[in-house]
């Protein structure tokens, strides 16, 4: 289908911020390359060939006499005694990083934590763990956590923006009301005393952010739905007796969602950096998952290890900057002021008469 007018100007005037279109694209490599982290960094084969067949401890786990050894139990790939068998008959195959998010390094020359080297090329954090593996993992979790709290967030915020800027009168008043009072409760202490009564996983927290995260783009839809409400086209389209509902969706909501999309990407920054806080503070994901805050508490609490903290501070900074600059150039792409520009048509390739 091809795209409109003023989706091609918008699309062009995207590209022409080059910033923002490069750093589109690093983003979602970065992102899609940590959604396969298993096969980038894992303590477990990718594959092996023994014996003329293929096996993939990837996906499976194999006990140990699959591979010639006495017992049943699941193979330890990292004992010498178990390649040496694979080896005689077969070949193994590792990930280009041999260590997973909670893989230790038993064999390591110095205490940890470890400088960096060839064997961890980001060294290894105060339990003997390498640095890359789990700043990989870390930043998958961050990501999806993001991604998933901005998601539910808008689609909330648009409908409750949505309902009170179109319908407006005591029932936008009593909105906004109650939206005052739940902005104002204190989220930290509530999170303290889910801390004490449940462990914080992945699921609460999502769910605890989100039923206070939804209200940053209320405001923002609402003031779209009470400029749209009386144009002409809403009126006629009331007059002719469509449902409120249809109109809201076809005539109004395609306005704010101008807006909404022009603050995705900093909802989105402000989200990462909510459960790098969390993490940092002890509050968010369980004890020992990876985390890019667990990887800054961590540079804290050891000075005398500078690498962890500056890694974690140049991944933060990098994926920060990267999703700022998109939240800039969609901005500026959603901007009438420069998508009617005139330089922007010379890039639009004339539709056919």
């Amino acid at each position: 289908m091809p795209l409109s007018i003023i989706n091609q100007r918008r699309l062009n005037s995207f590209k022409q911020n080059r910033r923002g279109y490069w750093s589109f694209w690093i983003f979602c490599i970065l992102y899609l390359c940590s959604l396969g982290a298993e096969f980038i960094a894992n303590d477990q084969p990718l594959a092996v060939q023994y014996d003329n067949a293929w096996y993939f401890p990837v996906f499976t786990n194999y006990a140990e006499s699959t591979f010639g050894g006495d017992l049943e139990f699941d193979a330890d790939y990292s004992d010498s005694y178990i390649t040496d068998l694979i080896e005689e008959k077969g070949k193994i195959y590792w990930a280009p990083i041999p260590f997973s998010a909670q893989s230790i390094d038993f064999n390591l020359q110095s205490s940890p934590p470890s400088a960096p080297s060839s064997r961890h090329w980001l060294g290894t954090d105060d339990q003997g763990r390498d640095v890359l593996a789990r700043i990989i993992y870390g930043f998958r979790i961050s990501v999806s956590f993001g991604l998933l709290l901005t998601l539910f967030s808008t689609i909330i915020g648009v409908t409750a923006g949505a309902v009170q800027g179109y319908f407006g009168g005591l029932l936008d008043l009593l909105a906004q009301r109650f939206i005052e009072i739940w902005q104002g409760l204190p989220v930290l202490y509530l999170l303290i005393i889910m801390a004490s009564v449940i462990q914080p996983g992945f699921i609460s927290l999502l769910v605890l952010m989100t039923l206070f995260g939804w209200t940053s783009l209320v405001g923002v839809v609402r003031a779209e739905f009470l400029r749209a409400r009386n144009f002409e086209y809403v009126r006629a389209a009331r007059a002719l007796g469509v449902s409120n509902t249809a109109i809201m969706i076809r005539h109004t909501l395609p306005n704010a969602m101008v807006a909404t999309v022009t603050f995705l990407p900093f909802i989105l920054s402000g989200s990462v950096t909510t459960l790098t806080g969390l993490d940092f503070l002890g509050l968010g994901l369980p004890p020992g998952s990876a985390s890019l805050g667990e990887l800054l508490k961590q540079g804290r609490e050891n000075l005398h290890a500078p690498w962890l903290g500056f890694t974690a501070f140049v991944v933060l900074a990098v994926m920060l900057s990267l999703l700022v600059f998109l939240g800039e150039a969609i901005r500026d792409a959603l901007d009438p002021r420069k998508t009617f520009s005139t330089q922007n048509d010379a890039h639009i390739e004339k539709a056919p008469s």
